[in-house]
């Protein structure tokens, strides 16, 4: 295993997205082994590297870390994203997992059957209106970040969050306005506006394509 970090997972977000997210903001440089084959995901279940059978995996430190939750903490451990005592760990812990509820929602939606898929997206901009965002713009009210004086994997994860509801509803942060700054001051950070431009590994929004090969390589989950 090499000493760089490498991330196995498809050509497209996912749950691998924030991990991509939180390494550019880390300024860690990374490798991507693309799974276009059920071959490719057969080879890693035959080599054991899938500890459940699942994907995303990174190599890290000698590592083959699953479950996206474990691999995002081991980085935000590593990289000093968590805050600088136990408390602020706890809050930062609390706004990120608000964020992933919302990120997996958003995430689920181009898999829905073409009948469900309005019901999901309206059900997404309701939710996100009145039950998470308030709930950061009240965060960031006396902050530049949402906990503490740093930068958090908290904040990394509501940049990437708040431009995928955007994405889907251009007019959403109209009445948020300290997430509005927040996002541009956000973007004028060295790291972050490098993985926002052109050419980096930041994903689109998932197409047809992507989400073909999704379901060819992990065939057994579309059953």
């Amino acid at each position: 295993m090499s000493g760089k970090v490498v991330l196995h997972y498809f050509n497209g977000r996912g749950k691998m997205e924030s991990v991509r997210w939180l390494l550019a903001a880390a300024g860690v440089e990374f490798e991507e082994v693309f799974l276009t084959k059920r071959e490719h995901y057969d080879k890693l279940l035959k080599d054991g590297a899938l500890m459940f059978q699942q994907v995303p995996l990174v190599e890290i430190d000698g590592m083959q870390l699953v479950q996206s939750r474990a691999i995002l903490n081991y980085i935000s451990e590593k990289y000093k994203l968590c805050g600088k005592d136990l408390k602020e760990r706890a809050l930062i812990d609390m706004y990120t997992e608000g964020l992933i509820d919302l990120m997996e929602l958003i995430m689920r939606s181009p898999f829905m059957p073409p009948e469900d898929k309005q019901k999901q997206l309206s059900d997404i901009e309701q939710k996100a209106k009145e039950r998470y965002l308030p709930v950061f713009e009240k965060g960031l009210a006396n902050s530049n970040f949402l906990v503490g004086n740093q930068l958090s994997r908290a904040d990394v994860h509501l940049l990437e969050t708040s431009l995928m509801l955007q994405e889907l509803f251009p007019t959403i942060l109209a009445t948020f306005p300290k997430i509005q700054a927040f996002q541009e001051k956000m973007k004028a950070l060295p790291r972050i506006s490098k993985f926002l431009q052109p050419g980096s590994a930041r994903k689109p929004p998932p197409d047809e394509a992507v989400i073909k090969t999704a379901k060819e390589v992990l065939s057994h989950l579309f059953k």
